[in-house]
């Protein structure tokens, strides 16, 4: 077993860990915590892959931005939502045997190796804007994102009595 084969699977146990604990964590703020660490996980198998640009993308967008975003959208609505609301679906069991089920396929797969020739940063810029690529996902994931951003603010505006929203 190599160095790498090793932390690869110090790396998965820790991201594996990592997100039983995000949808395990009694406390939200605590549950957010545990998510960087899980995305800090994915940078890493990023970065074993030889993928630099995804696992800074991945450390920049997903750490750097939508994880603070959570604590704090968390922190501000925290006195909104109150200490009442469901924390936890009484469905869990059945959706990790559901997960297991899916996922089973998959687990004999070996990736293909790339090319050494190809630039998949090039590619992947190719593939976001291209009217044959995933143009539209792009785009209406960037629609949705502004939405959920705009949806937040009203939820977490302090409205005085007598003014607008």
């Amino acid at each position: 077993m190599t160095p790498v084969h090793i932390l690869f699977i110090l790396v998965g146990a820790v991201t594996l860990g990592a997100a039983l604990m995000v949808v395990t964590a009694r406390n939200l703020v605590h549950a957010a915590l545990w998510l960087i660490v899980s995305f800090g996980g994915v940078a890493v198998f990023y970065a074993m892959l030889n993928a630099a640009f995804l696992a800074v993308a991945q450390v920049v967008i997903y750490i750097g931005a939508i994880a603070i975003l959570l604590i704090f959208a968390i922190m501000m609505t925290r006195h909104i939502t109150g200490e009442k609301t469901a924390r936890f679906n009484t469905n869990q069991v059945l959706a990790l045997l559901l997960a297991i089920v899916l996922d089973w396929g998959g687990a004999a797969t070996v990736a293909v190796p790339l090319d050494s020739r190809a630039d998949p940063i090039r590619d992947l810029g190719v593939a976001l804007v291209s009217p044959d690529g995933y143009v539209l996902a792009f785009e209406l994931a960037s629609i949705l994102l502004l939405g959920a951003l705009i949806g937040a603010l009203m939820i977490a505006w302090d409205r005085k009595e007598g003014g607008s929203p």
